[in-house]
């Protein structure tokens, strides 16, 4: 059950994305709101009392900085992939970044590199290359590759951020507060990039990005917080819960940009997105 509320939420997020864009609502504001949603909800989650000066003295504390500088600035770029390259990239761009946690793992844990696992490192950057190629454009454009890339980079070094710290520094009731926290620390950073905007007399207030924050917030918590309940469930490994859920997401996402967006996909997309699922499998499962 939590396995399936992940894949809907974490493919909900990448939905909500792709509307704002269509809907021009703005979409700094809605993530700063959401962020703040959010952190109430990780706040609210916490089955202990919230002791600001214990939370900044945790050994997370710092890590949880560095998270929501990330945070901020990779679900921008997700927003802008989803808009610019298309729902399904997106969710292969970021789903493809499994491949991080599994380098990580052979320096810091002293894992082995078979060749199945490096074929499937291969094939991931591969994939998001080919289902980068826009329909319209018979030619590679780099110039829409910076997006997927970062994407690819920001969400892999987020995960392996949040699983390094979560099982070494993490208490077994420490996922709300230390989520809320790193929800609170990217909220606070958006709301300086929003007064930036005000000093320079860019800024200008979207009343439906609050609406839109909020639920973002919301879907965004649980996306989090159910993959991280998946992962700690008895008689699964985490292997499967990873491969489950990335193929899961990759797929549900087409499907909906399909449907739902009347995304067009060529046949390098669909070689790409089949080429991400031998990905996933192959690196999870070696």
């Amino acid at each position: 059950m939590y396995l399936l509320l992940s894949i809907c939420a974490s493919t909900l997020i990448f939905v909500i994305f792709k509307t704002i864009g269509k809907r021009n609502v703005n979409t700094l504001q809605t993530i700063v709101v959401n962020y703040f949603t959010a952190f109430t909800l990780g706040v609210l989650s916490y089955d202990s009392t919230v002791v600001v000066s214990e939370i900044i003295s945790s050994k997370w504390f710092f890590g949880a900085i560095g998270l929501g500088i990330l945070f901020i600035t990779i679900f921008n770029v997700m927003a802008l992939t989803a808009q610019r390259n298309g729902l399904s990239v997106a969710s292969v761009a970021s789903k493809m970044s499994v491949v991080i946690p599994i380098i990580f793992g052979l320096f810091v844990y002293n894992e082995s590199l078979g060749w199945q696992k490096g074929l499937g490192i291969i094939l991931a950057l591969v994939a998001v290359y080919l289902a980068s190629v826009k329909v319209k454009s018979k030619t590679f454009s780099y110039k829409g590759l910076w997006l997927p890339i970062i994407l690819f980079l920001g969400s892999g070094t987020i995960d392996t951020s949040i699983k390094y710290i979560e099982t070494t520094y993490l208490a077994d009731n420490g996922i709300p507060i230390f989520s809320a926290t790193i929800f609170l620390i990217a909220g606070c950073i958006g709301v300086g990039l929003l007064s930036a905007k005000a000093i320079q007399n860019t800024y200008v207030f979207d009343s439906k990005s609050i609406i839109a924050g909020v639920v973002l917030g919301i879907v965004n918590y649980y996306s989090i917080y159910t993959l991280l309940k998946a992962l700690n469930a008895e008689h699964f490994e985490s292997s499967t819960i990873f491969t489950v859920n990335n193929v899961a997401i990759v797929m549900l996402s087409t499907v909906i940009g399909l449907l739902l967006f009347k995304e067009k996909l060529s046949l390098k997309n669909w070689i790409g997105i089949s080429i991400a699922i031998i990905s996933i499998i192959l690196v999870t499962l070696a």
